[in-house]
């Protein structure tokens, strides 16, 4: 008899617990463990200083802080995340501190090199089929399917572009030039250096 009423006392408090949580049209009804929902971790992306925030909740953590305050204590500006160093370069954006104009070839030609060297070719010769083939053709004769279609692909071996060093094929495919858009947005930095890899093979060809 005494299980029987312990079980119906437990399932009553469970039942009336979440009907507490169950909102309805004139009550909010209440939150079930909120330290699910509101992570006490400090969270990097979030900067929360006024410490009685979320101290409604009646759920507040045992530092007697509102349950949304996030400011680090350990960091000396009670910063959530530092601020980067001074100067320091977003990763994908470093080009852009060479100061060198988007049109401006023969200066990219001249300053920027080529992080990479043959152990890239491989990789850069997949990159190129997936991005470059279907205009410059497999050979980089200005032969692929579109340009077959969009006459006006120059060849990588002719006079023009047969001696242009690495800089001038990064900062073309960077930027675009001619009939050529700019890949910027579509491919890495680092991607754009390993088909520059390849594409100099193919202006030996």
């Amino acid at each position: 008899m005494l299980k029987y009423t312990y079980q119906i006392l437990v399932a009553g408090v469970v039942t009336a617990m979440l009907g507490a949580c169950a909102a309805g049209v004139d009550d909010t009804g209440l939150e079930y463990a909120p330290q699910m929902y509101h992570s006490t971790p400090y969270e990097p992306l979030s900067q929360i200083t006024d410490e009685s925030k979320g101290s409604w909740l009646d759920s507040n953590p045992e530092d007697e802080h509102g349950e949304f305050y996030n400011s680090n204590p350990y960091n000396p500006y009670k910063m959530t995340m530092r601020e980067p160093v001074a100067n320091t370069i977003k990763r994908g954006d470093y080009i852009a501190s060479n100061g060198i104009a988007a049109d401006d070839y023969a200066t990219a030609e001249e300053v920027l090199t080529n992080p990479f060297g043959e152990e890239a070719l491989k990789e850069g010769k997949a990159l190129y089929l997936r991005f470059c083939e279907h205009c410059h053709g497999e050979k980089g004769q200005g032969d692929g399917l579109v340009g077959e279609v969009y006459k006006g692909v120059t060849s990588y071996n002719s006079a023009t572009v047969k001696d242009k060093k690495a800089g001038h094929i990064f900062w073309v495919i960077t930027n675009g030039k001619g009939r050529m858009g700019a890949h910027a947005s579509q491919i890495s930095v680092e991607d754009r250096w390993k088909i520059t890899t390849y594409v100099q093979t193919l202006q030996q060809q």
